[in-house]
């Protein structure tokens, strides 16, 4: 009678880019060693080109109308829906996060659970941050002044380089909590956490193409995007000073706005500051009196 060996052999995880809803692999056919704390191999990670980067700015600007475009409501039950999907693959995270920061279990545990609630926290913002930065203003005349808030649009995001998935949150979030759409740079050195967030988005309810994820070396992914005519925002949280600088140099050629870096500690109170950082705020001046026969006033 023959034996069955039982030994099997390990069926490695695929990382691909997330763009316009779908999973390619980098247009360059490139890939990088991504390795834990210890130096030990995890996965090969796809290393972005520029053809990707620009591929991710068109797929965002095609979804943002739609995503503006929704209530700020519906909005929020789509980000509530991204915390269902990530509770329900916790464990996975709790991995991914673990190896890429060497971090216990248990404060990896912790770090994934704050990243859900933080989804859900800014799920809640959603249809209330106009009634704070919005409002009717006084002024001398027959006239009502309003101010409403509107998404700046397609916002590039370099994701923090100490915090593969808390921090990712904390930063992707925000921008799409307020109607924008976002080309997010992963960490260069711990990107496996942000490709598998792209596998749960697509999961989610959220519309192709309002999260774009790429994976590689953030300086050569940011160039391009900082430069790029048709980005409306930069987030420069994941770049050091030097490449800080440069990119806010490149992005002044469109008047970009630009959210410069600082030291943040994730697992505090985030406040309202990321949502406001890529509104803009539309004032709309009407005339008092009446209208017509009906006598209503305004």
């Amino acid at each position: 009678m023959s034996t069955v060996d039982e030994t099997r052999l390990s069926v490695f995880k695929t990382y691909k880019l997330y763009v316009g809803g779908k999973f390619p692999r980098s247009e360059s056919g490139r890939v990088y060693e991504v390795t834990d704390s210890k130096g030990a191999w995890l996965a090969n990670a796809p290393l972005s080109s520029r053809k990707d980067a620009r591929d991710a700015v068109v797929a965002a600007r095609k979804a943002f109308g739609g995503w503006s475009g929704a209530t700020a409501y519906n909005r929020g039950q789509v980000l509530y829906r991204v915390a269902e999907m990530l509770e329900g693959r916790r464990g996975q995270f709790v991995r991914e996060v673990a190896d890429a920061e060497g971090l216990s279990k248990q404060k990896a545990s912790a770090a994934v659970d704050a990243a859900v609630d933080r989804w859900v926290w800014y799920a809640g913002w959603t249809d209330k941050i106009a009634q704070i930065v919005g409002g009717a203003n006084p002024v001398a005349g027959p006239f009502f002044n309003l101010s409403t808030p509107e998404p700046t649009g397609v916002v590039t995001v370099l994701a923090p380089q100490d915090s593969s998935f808390l921090g990712l949150v904390s930063v992707v979030a925000p921008v799409i909590a307020t109607g924008n759409t976002a080309v997010v740079v992963a960490s260069e050195r711990s990107p496996l956490p942000a490709l598998s967030l792209g596998e749960v988005l697509a999961t989610s309810d959220l519309p192709g193409g309002v999260v774009n994820v790429l994976s590689g070396r953030t300086a050569e992914i940011a160039a391009p995007l900082a430069a790029h005519q048709d980005v409306n925002g930069i987030d420069l949280t994941g770049a050091d000073a030097v490449l800080a600088k440069e990119l806010e140099i490149a992005a002044a050629d469109n008047l970009k706005r630009v959210l410069r870096p600082h030291a943040t500690d994730w697992r505090s109170d985030p406040g309202t500051h990321r949502l406001t950082a890529f509104l803009e705020t539309k004032t709309v001046w009407h005339p008092t009196g009446s209208l017509g026969a009906s006598g209503s006033s305004y």
